[in-house]
């Protein structure tokens, strides 16, 4: 492992490889293509691949392929033993400094207990996959969550397909309306224990660190409103992003909160995005 950290130091200090290691974290546990990443990154594919092939050579960066697409996800075990291997080489002899930031990664949970826990669901244009998230997880568990919804570059509107399906299923629409995330990170705004991204671009965005460093996932899936086709089949896409999402938010409404330290709760939501969407509208 020493001979290793100089290597994954100095490929993390280039910054266009730091920004694709962001981005794939950001993404984390998704793969993702190496088109996309050269298109949210505006890098060339012969350079996108040279860093990519730095950050594997590395050990940092995983690569395996679908099809004829090749996508790529961080190394989390060996991201792991390198920031284990940092701070125990750093603690020797100075507990002082690193056991605050150990007990900050580890805990976390337990000071979330007594309270309504504040939840933030994020996509661009905060006109469907995160109105459902919002919706459900208020109608499934808003005795326990304020919840809330935003996007990167919101529409004006709502989208009404997803709005009639909000109605059809017989939730309450009147408290939604379209709001930009710089709403959730001015001075006032709440502090936010969780903040999932649902929509794939706004993941890929960099955003700045959020107050209080929350409990964070990404819960990508089709935009319905991309869906194309006759209006029973892009009413079809909108009932299966609502059934897919209905299925995470039962999943993570039954977690046991109180009980679980910061290490475990990340790892329960990342084990939500990995769910089946297979979906029970």
């Amino acid at each position: 492992m020493e001979k290793l950290i100089p290597s994954r130091l100095s490929t993390l200090g280039h910054p266009q490889r730091l920004a694709i290691f962001r981005l794939l974290m950001r993404r984390y546990p998704d793969r993702v293509p190496a088109g996309e990443l050269a298109e949210a990154l505006a890098l060339r594919p012969s350079t996108l691949s040279a860093y990519l092939a730095a950050l594997m050579q590395a050990g940092l960066v995983t690569q395996e392929r679908a099809g004829t697409s090749l996508r790529y996800s961080v190394e989390m075990i060996e991201l792991r033993r390198t920031l284990d291997y940092l701070l125990n080489d750093c603690c020797r002899g100075r507990p002082d400094i690193c056991v605050p930031v150990v007990s900050s990664l580890q805990t976390g949970a337990a000071a979330m207990t007594h309270r309504k826990y504040n939840v933030l669901f994020i996509c661009v244009g905060n006109s469907a996959r995160s109105i459902f998230a919002e919706t459900l997880l208020r109608d499934i568990a808003g005795d326990r969550f304020n919840v809330h919804s935003a996007g990167t570059r919101p529409y004006s509107e709502m989208n009404p397909f997803a709005i009639e399906v909000l109605r059809a299923k017989g939730h309450d629409v009147t408290p939604l309306r379209a709001k930009n995330v710089s709403e959730f990170s001015s001075p006032g705004a709440p502090r936010m224990d969780f903040v999932f991204t649902v929509c794939d671009r706004a993941a890929n965005e960099e955003c700045p660190p959020w107050q209080g460093q929350p409990i964070s996932a990404h819960w990508g899936m089709p935009d319905p409103v991309r869906a194309e086709g006759t209006e029973a089949q892009r009413s079809l896409a909108f009932q299966q992003a609502y059934g897919a999402l209905r299925n995470r938010i039962i999943a993570f409404a039954a977690l046991p909160l109180e009980t679980l330290d910061r290490v475990s709760l990340q790892a329960a939501v990342d084990d939500i995005a990995r769910q089946g969407d297979g979906a029970d509208a």
